[in-house]
């Protein structure tokens, strides 16, 4: 049986090597590898590499796949570069082509003075509360990092933003605004789920708190018991990194729309109605806005609200969730979010259709010869929605 170094001499005959400052120089490029850290937990929290993703060793053949693909150039690092050479060896194995070892590893890279972050430090109990986000290499400590300082905003503490409130809550967004001034009505609970018959005529933002802060008692809940106009709607959205639009009527929809541009914060978009959802991802002038998708509002007779129409309960709570995930997406920068896509979903067929959105040059809120001001909305929607409503 071969000894340990005997595996490491023909792993060095395997795997090409790079040093701390040729490591330097791939880093600095624009199409840098991706630099995977196989220590474990322990010594990455003592610093390192900026840029590095942490995947302890033992868990590497098994998460690799959602760090790079087979044709991705990576280099990997460990303390000293043994553990990382036949890390890299493993990987070859499996087929990943362009494999590289950082020799000396990362006790080398501080050696010669180059630069290296020490991350911040999670509780053992935040540890335990987000441990499956913890071992996804998309997300990692890092990525919780980020979520536990983001701040979203919800429109609505309704059918949409029930369930999209309870998940980014669970999920660990450090600060969650709920904009509502209705309260709870007992038909509110066949779809709004972070209501219960017990908050019956309570705040709706105030029930919402009560149930974020019993789910997850380290979010912060800032409960806004007022409509959102356009007196208020940019000072509102100036304090958060995300909206998610939980509102029911048309007017309140093209105020975000133009105010998320105005602010260049980035909105998730859904609407319900029957059995039918849509959803979509505004990234101000970074693709289509909501005005590219809807230049106007529809006729008031053609635009009825769910009180009017009705809505499958269940529904709001598909939707909601798919905007906590692109909440989530746009906090963590990973995925694709549904920017530049409008998801169709047929709650009777079981059916999700996707339809491409395009940039419209011509637009007449994000295009190059807009100039965009808030207006009376509700005038110019001539009563396609019902604003004293803000949650589905």
């Amino acid at each position: 049986m071969a000894t340990y170094q005997q595996l490491l001499a023909q792993a060095r005959e395997e795997i090409p090597e790079v040093d701390a400052a040729g490591l330097a120089e791939l880093l600095a490029a624009p199409d840098a590898p991706v630099l995977i850290d196989v220590r474990e937990q322990s010594e990455w929290d003592e610093g390192y590499i900026p840029g590095a993703v942490h995947v302890s060793r033992g868990f590497l053949e098994s998460r690799i796949a959602g760090v790079a693909r087979p044709d991705t150039p990576i280099v990997l690092s460990c303390a000293g570069g043994s553990r990382s050479l036949l890390a890299a060896q493993a990987l070859k194995a499996m087929g990943y082509e362009d494999v590289t070892n950082l020799a000396g590893g990362f006790a080398d890279w501080k050696r010669n003075g180059h630069p290296f972050d020490v991350p911040r430090r999670m509780s053992e109990d935040a540890r335990r509360r987000y441990s499956r986000h913890l071992t996804l290499p998309e997300v990692g400590e890092a990525g919780q990092m980020k979520l536990l300082d983001a701040k979203v905003l919800m429109i609505g503490a309704g059918g949409l933003g029930s369930p999209s409130a309870l998940y980014l809550a669970a999920a660990g967004v450090g600060t969650i605004g709920l904009v509502d001034d209705d309260v709870v009505d007992e038909s509110n609970l066949q779809r709004q789920i972070i209501h219960s018959t017990d908050r019956l005529g309570m705040l709706k933002g105030e029930s919402a708190k009560a149930a974020i802060q019993a789910l997850n008692p380290d979010v912060k809940v800032n409960v806004h018991a007022t409509r959102i106009n356009r007196d208020n709607v940019l000072d509102l959205l100036s304090q958060y990194d995300v909206i998610v639009d939980g509102a029911d009527n048309f007017p309140t929809r093209y105020l975000l729309a133009d105010a998320s541009l105005m602010t260049k914060t980035p909105l998730v978009h859904a609407s319900i109605l029957r059995f039918e959802g849509h959803a979509s991802v505004f990234t101000p002038y970074d693709g289509p806005c909501y005005r590219c998708l809807f230049p106007e509002p529809p006729p008031p007779d053609l635009a009825p609200s769910c009180g009017e129409a009705g809505v499958l309960g269940v529904l709001c709570g598909v939707m909601g969730a798919i905007q906590a995930n692109e909440a989530i997406k746009l906090i963590l920068g990973v995925g694709e979010t549904l920017a530049g896509r409008l998801l169709v979903y047929d709650a009777l067929g079981m059916e999700f259709t996707e339809l491409k959105v395009r940039r419209n040059p011509d637009c007449q809120a994000c295009g190059p010869n807009a100039t965009l001001e808030l207006i009376d909305y509700e005038d110019w929607c001539a009563g396609a929605g019902r604003h004293t409503v803000v949650s589905a």
